[in-house]
């Protein structure tokens, strides 16, 4: 059994101008959840980073009052963040507080 996985845009930092436009991101801090039930036990765990994005001059720009979660989630995929490997170490932190409550118990 695997944990269920929430990725979640916490806050974003912009510029106030930049490249021509306004409030542009240049930050986004996030965080991957997961959460695994397992003996009627509910654990969870957690990964909380930072990704700098980067906006270029003509590229498709989306003002910031209408960003979209999955928009800036793929922008950090994109720029680095690597989702396997991120939800990799949260099930490792749910898998081991199983495995610590197995031991106790």
């Amino acid at each position: 059994m695997s944990a269920q996985f929430t990725w979640t845009v916490t806050a974003m930092d912009c510029y106030p101008q930049a490249e021509g436009q306004t409030d542009v991101v240049f930050t986004v801090h996030w965080t991957c959840s997961g959460t695994q039930t397992a003996n009627n036990v509910t654990y969870n765990g957690s990964v909380y980073s930072t990704q700098a994005v980067t906006y270029t001059a003509g590229s498709p720009y989306t003002p910031y009052s209408q960003l979209t979660q999955a928009e800036v989630l793929g922008w950090i995929w994109a720029s680095g963040v690597n989702q396997t490997a991120t939800e990799a170490a949260v099930q490792s932190q749910i898998n081991g507080q199983i495995t610590d409550r197995k031991s106790v118990v």
